[in-house]
């Protein structure tokens, strides 16, 4: 194995740049191998999968685009770079929407090639490590102070972690922010779509001006034409005074459609005509008004599906899809749990005037494994609660409610840690103490009482061996 830790595979057409980037991975420390097209690759036995892929697009044969299909299709998991001396925007969201790392335009810088890979291995490794790190650790408490090192994650407009996942969202947005191209951010619901979006605006040529948001979904269908384009006093039944919709609010600045897969059928060409002419009237007026807005837009829907049945216009799609940012939800980078736990901790206890200062490592280490299905925002109501809850400066993390329903756990966490074992855990940490500050019931964030009827029905003494 070499000092860097890893091997690259190189997969080029061309002679010259198979040789070059050899020879730069080789004086890096990495093991390198080379291949002049995607079926040499595929030919070769993929028992001993490399660290990091650099594939060329533009392959005789068979592409990298292909090639990268095919990975993906057998289920090889291979952090992907990809070169082009073609690199334009189209290609580029198809590599990065099918999962690439990177993509860099031919000639590469040497350092910008070697930051990348590393960042491409990092990325690949981080995840599994950080939840193998958290399993070695012992049951004690770990400090929830927000020292230097973790407020600096929240830098990126009150975006807060470091995992490769969220970082390779960063970069896209760094891309594309100083452009006026419109972007579809897709992810589940809670993931922190938002909060993307601004940051965005704010990288933006447009952050002097207004950023204006509008959720979809929050709006009566009937009212939601009003709400984006205004109307004309008398417009409607109601209609008592002229309203300024947020298109024209937005102009010059950016706005952000949430949800936009909720926008009825019937509106769609209005905002298409908008994307594409930049004009539209307002309700009752024959008048009509350009704006020159910057769209980015949200969704938890399958678009594609919608199309197919009929629920979206295809063409508006393809307006708003010009660069897709798939957010991660929040399994896909527990690394961040912990700057998570400790941002939110200490923002509500701030605000109802309390010390939180450590949180148990067994309750850190059953956060980190929850699959958070309502994601962040559902991490960051039961941290509110916890501090609610809590009666000393431990965060009384109830833990015991990521294990209520077996259909809701990960296989391994149901089959390795189940309540009992958690609370006879707890139990040998406070040395059976139940009641008070620093007891058990406190450190599950349950009420005395509560863990009492618990223990019975479990058949737990305090007194027992754990």
């Amino acid at each position: 194995m070499s000092k860097a830790g890893g091997s690259v595979y190189v997969v080029d057409d061309d002679a010259s740049v198979r040789e070059a980037v050899e020879g730069l991975m080789r004086s890096a420390g990495y093991r390198a191998e080379t291949f002049a097209s995607a079926r040499e690759f595929l030919a070769r036995p993929l028992a001993d999968v490399p660290s990091c892929l650099l594939l060329d697009v533009q392959l005789p044969g068979f592409s990298g685009l292909d090639l990268q299909r095919e990975l993906a299709a057998a289920d090889v998991q291979i952090p992907i770079i990809f070169l082009t001396a073609h690199g334009d925007i189209p290609m580029t969201v198809r590599a990065i929407k099918a999962g690439a790392m990177e993509f860099l335009t031919k000639p590469v810088d040497d350092e910008d090639l070697l930051s990348a890979i590393r960042q491409a291995i990092a990325s690949y490794h981080a995840p599994h490590q950080a939840c193998r790190d958290l399993a070695e650790q012992p049951l004690e408490q770990e400090s929830l102070y927000w020292d230097g090192e973790n407020r600096a994650a929240a830098d990126f407009a009150g975006i807060v972690g470091q995992s490769a996942a969220l970082r390779q969202v960063l970069h896209l947005v760094e891309r594309v922010a100083t452009t006026d191209s419109s972007v579809l951010l897709l992810g589940e619901t809670g993931t922190g779509k938002e909060l993307v979006a601004r940051a965005i605006h704010d990288r933006s040529r447009r952050k002097e001006r207004t950023f204006v948001k509008l959720n979809c979904a929050a709006i009566p269908s009937g009212l939601l034409e009003s709400e984006l384009f205004g109307h004309e006093r008398g417009a409607f039944t109601g209609a008592i005074a002229q309203k300024i919709g947020r298109m024209e609010l937005a102009d010059q600045g950016t706005l952000f459609l949430d949800e936009v897969g909720d926008i009825p059928l019937e509106l769609q060409p209005k905002l298409l005509r908008v994307l594409q002419e930049g004009e539209f009237e307002r309700l009752g007026s024959t008048r009509t008004r350009k704006v020159a807005v910057r769209l980015v837009a949200a969704t938890n829907r399958d678009l594609d599906r919608m199309i197919e049945e009929r629920q979206f216009r295809s063409d508006l799609y393809y307006r708003l899809n010009v660069f897709p940012i798939r957010v991660p939800p929040l399994r896909e980078r527990p690394e961040d749990i912990p700057l998570l736990v400790r941002h939110f901790s200490q923002k509500f206890a701030r605000r109802m005037g309390k010390q939180i200062e450590n949180i148990p490592a067994v309750a850190m280490r059953r956060l980190i494994h929850w699959h958070w299905p309502g994601n962040i925002r559902e991490l960051q109501n039961l941290v509110e609660r916890a501090v609610v809850m809590s009666r000393s400066s431990t965060l009384a993390i109830p833990v015991l409610e990521l294990t209520n329903s077996g259909a809701n756990l990960a296989p391994t966490i149901v089959s390795s840690i189940d309540g009992q074992d958690m609370i006879l855990r707890v139990l040998k940490e406070t040395k059976g103490r139940i009641g008070g500050p620093h007891g058990a019931a406190a450190r599950l964030g349950l009420k005395r009482t509560t863990l009492i009827t618990r223990m019975k029905k479990l058949g737990i003494d305090p007194r027992m061996p754990a």
